[in-house]
Parts: structure tokens; C-alpha cells; sequence
């Protein structure tokens, strides 16, 4: 594909845009910036698979609303380069994710 359709965002949601980055939630703030960006997730599927990162459109979808958040090494890769993407600074997005949450232990009860 040589042509990359753009989308225009006007002052009020770039200014909202970039509240979200500085302050998150997470997930709000990846839902504006795809928004912003004009791309639907299957097409931000195939442009991170074209960056070597598989990511199915369940896992973007549970992200952008809030039931899971990328934590394992490989969703953080694929973070970064969904940052790239969707032209945001780098590291605007993970920095919302904050620590990572406590998994819970599994014991078999004896």
C-alpha cells in the first residue's frame, strides 16, 4: 500500500487528546488516540503485523475497554509499536499503565 489515509483532528481534540496522555486512564486515552488517528482495529492489526507483532482484534478491543491492559513482554512490545502507529510520543501510552497488577496464586488444596 503506497497511499496512508490521514485523518485531521481539530484543537479541542488534539487538546483533549493530549489530557488523556498526561493522565490516562489507559484505556480512555488509547480509545482517543485511535479515534484521533482514524483507523479501525483491524487495520491497526495489520500494521502491527507488519511490524512483526501479532495481536488478535479481541485483545486490541479488551485494551481500548479497559478489561485487560497489556502487561506480559510481548503486549508491551506490541504497545510500543501501537505508540509508533498511531503518532503518539513514545512511551505516552505505557506510562498509564502504572505498576503491574498482582496475579493471583493458585494453590491445590491438599
Amino acid at each position: 500500500m503506497t497511499g496512508q489515509r490521514t485523518r485531521t483532528i481539530d484543537r479541542g481534540e488534539q487538546a483533549e487528546l493530549s489530557r488523556l496522555l498526561a493522565a490516562g486512564p489507559f484505556d480512555v486515552a488509547l480509545r482517543a488516540a485511535i479515534r484521533a488517528r482514524g483507523l479501525g482495529l483491524e487495520r491497526i492489526r495489520y500494521r502491527l503485523r507488519g511490524r512483526g507483532t501479532t495481536v488478535s482484534l479481541a485483545t486490541l478491543s479488551h485494551w481500548q475497554s479497559g478489561r485487560c491492559r497489556p502487561e506480559r513482554p510481548e503486549s508491551l512490545e506490541a504497545l510500543r509499536n501501537l505508540e509508533d502507529i498511531l503518532n503518539v510520543p513514545d512511551g505516552s501510552l505505557s506510562k498509564l499503565l502504572g505498576p503491574p497488577r498482582a496475579r493471583a496464586r493458585f494453590h491445590a488444596l491438599n
